[in-house]
């Protein structure tokens, strides 16, 4: 059985915590994933202290092991643009079809102050448990790379 525990930006969050967490989510995202860089941008942002930036990381573990986690970063705006946005989740291979990543999201919508965005591929089958959850598709979201 997973433990669940949580990081906020308050937490102290050590550099090897923060490392263990990208590993996983680098090893665990599959071809929705991102450079291991870009991940720990997203943790230094979500577990830093500062009022500028914030959020949390949700975290499955057993025996000590990351089996699954979740990451949200609060955008700093209301209203027209939701307060935090689910940047990571990812669950081990052998842990899905368990109900972890429903935990692991029940967990941070509990824990988030205000609405959520995230982005989801089309194909991946996670957009099936974010629809059951109630997130909709308000936007087609489009991007510039400049």
């Amino acid at each position: 059985m997973s433990t669940i525990e949580t990081l906020s930006a308050g937490d102290n969050t050590t550099a090897s915590q923060k490392h263990e967490i990208a590993d996983f989510l680098f090893q665990h995202l599959d071809q929705y994933g991102d450079p291991k860089e870009d991940i720990m941008r997203c943790l230094d942002y979500a577990l830093d202290q500062s009022d500028e930036k914030g959020g949390f990381a949700v975290l499955a573990r057993e025996e000590g092991k990351i089996v699954g986690t979740a990451v949200v970063n609060r955008t700093g705006m209301s209203g027209y643009i939701p307060e935090n946005i689910l940047v990571y989740i990812a669950v081990d291979a052998s842990q899905r079809g368990k109900g972890l990543g429903k935990k692991l999201m029940k967990t941070a919508i509990d824990m988030a102050k205000g609405d959520i965005a995230l982005h989801v591929e089309p194909d991946n089958p996670a957009r099936i448990l974010y629809e059951k959850l109630g997130f909709t598709s308000k936007y087609l979201e489009m991007r510039l790379k400049k």
